[in-house]
């Protein structure tokens, strides 16, 4: 069966949050976009590595690109409600990936779901039918500051980074074309693969993280 790619185009929220007290708490990132909601879970350390890559990545592209990036998250971008429920685990994350997709003028955070060996990265936004599945969110830089500085107050304090793999360039090709769809209908296609064919960032302007989990 051909992976499942779940991508938001404009979602109209993307956030990391917790359900559980203090000590026994499972950590989520949750996209939603219409009525379309995912949920995966994630480990705290990885929240926190995701936070801080991202924040490298927006000083990075401000410099690298000539993008406009807000210093601070704005006010009004600031997401600080608990998460939709009911929250329902896709997958856990293993790998995970960021871009800049310089034709949308977009940050791409993606989320594959952990696998028994290890990722290979050219799997990392793109839409090739072989590797896990995935969860492909599309940011403007100002909600991407805000995502950040949501997910750094919610993993304070972590121990033991995750590895992130040096950044390459990758080369121009042309359209993948791995199916998207939702929990429901897995193989369906989404609003957003309608009305944008390339699910992935144009490979000719994409710049990619890759970033591994912790060996620990």
């Amino acid at each position: 069966m051909a992976r499942v790619i779940h991508v938001f185009r404009q979602p109209d929220r993307f956030v990391a949050g917790t359900v559980g007290e203090p000590g026994d708490r499972t950590f989520y990132l949750q996209a939603s976009e219409d009525t379309r909601t995912i949920s995966v879970t994630i480990e705290k350390q990885q929240v926190s590595v995701l936070a801080e890559r991202l924040s490298s990545l927006l000083e990075e592209i401000a410099s690298r690109f000539d993008a406009e990036v807000p210093e601070e998250a704005p006010d009004d971008l600031l997401d600080n409600e608990p998460l939709t429920v009911p929250v329902e685990e896709e997958f856990r994350v293993g790998t995970m990936g960021l871009g800049w997709d310089a034709e949308s003028q977009a940050v791409v955070i993606e989320l594959l779901a952990v696998t028994e060996g290890e990722v290979d990265e050219t799997v990392v936004l793109d839409d090739t039918e072989e590797g896990p599945d995935a969860v492909r969110v599309f940011l403007s830089p100002a909600s991407a500051r805000a995502f950040a500085a949501r997910a750094t107050g919610s993993s304070a304090r972590v121990a033991n980074p995750a590895r992130c793999a040096g950044s390459r360039w990758t080369r121009p090709g042309t359209s993948a074309r791995a199916r998207t769809g939702t929990g429901a209908t897995r193989n369906s296609p989404t609003r957003a693969d309608r009305t944008c064919p390339t699910t992935s960032p144009t490979r000719a302007t994409r710049w990619t993280r890759p970033i591994r989990p912790s060996s620990n």
